[in-house]
């Protein structure tokens, strides 16, 4: 990774942003330091976001005294972490300031135990990576003292970052053992950055990997999904794997390696789930799917006279998903929609004799809102190297997309409703509320499927003709 040449005209864009801030801490006695994300962002050329962190001597009473003043919002939730955050009325930047510290688990605690500290370099050590171990002072800058050392680089994450390599400021069985989710983060930068993972920090991920229980659910949800947001999520859910940190939060995962035989052979299920994986698009719910696609593959795996089968894993792979996404503490939304496109991978296929307009109903009504993710899922989940084979589902999924654009053309795909509503069919057969009811909208729903839209004269006639023979 080359390092950017313009950092410094960075850092000093981060320094006129807070120099409100700094001028204040500096008026106090105390010190403030850019440090962590935005200070390794400046280096590698990555764009400066709104938010900046800072950390300071000034003990978190004292930061939300200073802040006060120089702010139009203020939020103090991190107040026992020593954080303590707002946003700058003169620059408009979100500003979270924390003291010097360092921080530990405490036996079986699922939260950290918090010490303040007074140095710099004490602080920084306790940062996860030597990339993030960067420290910029900005009342250094806004002040312009010459000659003064104003980037802080104690563990050589510069170096690092130019080599390519993730390593740790310290030990890193001592870091993760502090705070497991670290080794979690190891995943996600090295997939963010396309870095090698250092042979010491894998060991002791592997060394450590059974700390990750003390962390909470909600605590590991957010880090797999930032994860999976990077370009290439499989190189960390890759690292997690083979560490053994999946069996402590996401077990179907390592289950994904299905052992291979020389005679009923098939397709590596874990290879193919992270190739599926990166090839598609940064969308939560759609990568989140991909992953979980053919975690049904293992207990449905069987083998017959035709070879290997994997019968139904959609649908007990959706089932399985739910489980997990509900451990994990994922909104109900997020369950049903991942879920459902787990459940429906394998719908296009099932669409062997051509798209009919039936068929284009029913496959538009059963994806609803999910069906650019389900388009885009199935194109992804053809890893094959047979181009044969790729170029003919590629043409299929073509002809698909240009039979639904056809159709909605002609009809309202997006409102497929049957020509009367539960209210008018009550009225028509003098029926009160009840399981008849629902029959008759199904029945009205398989004509709209079937047949296209109807007028409401035909319908209550088709209504009438049908109530007649089935009762």
């Amino acid at each position: 990774m080359n390092l950017n040449e313009n950092a410094m005209t960075r850092l000093s864009e981060i320094a006129k942003l807070s120099a409100p801030l700094a001028r204040a801490f500096a008026q106090e006695g105390f010190s403030l330091y850019a440090v962590g994300g935005c200070v390794r962002d400046a280096f590698i050329g990555a764009e400066l976001g709104p938010d900046i962190d800072f950390t300071t001597n000034a003990r978190p009473d004292d930061i939300a005294r200073i802040m006060h003043p120089l702010c139009q919002g203020m939020w103090e939730q991190g107040r026992a972490f020593g954080t303590i955050g707002g946003i700058l009325k003169e620059t408009g930047i979100e500003a979270e300031v924390t003291t010097f510290r360092s921080e530990k688990y405490v036996d079986h605690s699922r939260k950290p135990a918090v010490e303040w500290g007074d140095s710099l370099e004490a602080d920084l050590s306790r940062r996860d990576f030597t990339l993030n171990a960067l420290a910029f002072d900005v009342i250094a800058e806004v002040s312009d003292t010459p000659d003064v050392q104003k980037i802080f680089d104690y563990f050589g994450g510069l170096g690092d970052l130019a080599e390519g390599v993730l390593r740790t400021p310290i030990d890193p069985v001592t870091l993760f053992r502090d705070d497991p989710l670290r080794m979690l983060r190891a995943a996600r930068f090295s997939a963010r950055f396309a870095l090698q993972i250092d042979e010491k920090v894998e060991a002791a991920a592997v060394e450590t990997a059974s700390e990750l229980t003390k962390v909470s659910a909600e605590r590991i949800r957010g880090e797999l999904d930032l994860l999976m947001m990077t370009k290439l999520p499989s190189i960390g859910l890759d690292f997690i794997t083979r560490t053994g940190l999946a069996d402590h939060f996401f077990p179907e995962l390592p289950g994904l390696q299905l052992e291979q035989d020389p005679i009923h052979q098939h397709k590596d299920v874990l290879r193919h789930t992270w190739a599926v994986v990166d090839k598609t698009s940064p969308r939560l719910v759609l990568r989140l799917a991909a992953l979980f696609h053919d975690i049904g593959k293992p207990v449905t795996r069987a083998i017959t006279s035709e070879g290997v089968t994997f019968r139904f894993h959609e649908v007990v792979g959706a089932k399985m998903t739910r489980k997990r996404m509900k451990e994990l503490k994922y909104s109900q939304e997020m369950i049903d929609d991942v879920s459902e496109l787990v459940e429906l991978h394998l719908r296009f296929h099932t669409y062997k004799l051509g798209w009919t307009d039936s068929a284009i109903r029913r496959y538009v009504t059963d994806a609803g809102h999910l069906l650019e993710d389900l388009n885009e899922l199935t194109r992804c989940d053809c890893t094959t190297r047979n181009m044969r084979k790729a170029k003919e589902l590629s043409a299929r999924m073509d002809e698909l997309e240009i039979r639904i654009a056809d159709l909605r053309e002609r009809e309202d795909l997006a409102k497929l409703r049957p020509a009367l509503d539960g209210t008018e069919i009550m009225a028509i057969l003098e029926l009160t509320p009840g399981p008849a009811i629902k029959g008759a909208i199904n029945f009205l729903m398989e004509i709209r499927l079937n047949e296209g839209e109807i007028s409401k004269a035909e319908a209550t006639h088709r209504l009438k003709e049908w109530w007649e023979e089935s009762h």
